[in-house]
């Protein structure tokens, strides 16, 4: 107990950066389960993945993920219901952000979609894989 009381800071520093260490870990759980772009691509090809952009409509028409459909966040509840009759297939989301598509998924659960995943890096990611995309 005195060492701590005499290295208040060192102990402070220690605590600081171990907690650093670990915040990745912890938000590699959150908004998840996460799939990374390589693992996207092979959901999409091999089980017919159901894609979902979450960003507004005037950044889908830029540009989005090939196949995908656009759904809006604030749509998404409304929506759900509509967009596949296959629930048992997966599910990818993705938006702008990590924190669009992380709200989607609870959503999408609720709506009786099994295996949603969310797009690791989102739209930024796809882009910088080099992978295709498509304009409207």
């Amino acid at each position: 107990m005195e060492f701590i009381q005499k290295n208040i800071f060192l102990v402070l520093v220690a605590f600081i950066s171990g907690a650093m260490l670990l915040w990745p870990l912890v938000r590699r759980n959150a908004g998840g389960p996460w799939v990374d772009t390589l693992g996207a691509t092979q959901l999409m090809n091999r089980s017919d993945a159901l894609v979902i952009d979450l960003r507004a409509p005037d950044e889908f028409a830029k540009g989005h993920v090939l196949g995908a459909k656009s759904v809006p966040l604030p749509d998404l509840e409304r929506r759900a219901a509509d967009l596949d009759k296959n629930k048992a297939k997966p599910v990818i989301v993705y938006g702008a952000d990590p924190n669009r598509a992380a709200a989607a998924i609870p959503v999408l659960r609720n709506a009786g979609y099994s295996d949603v995943r969310n797009l690791s890096g989102g739209y930024p990611a796809w882009l910088q894989a080099g992978l295709p995309v498509e304009k409207k």
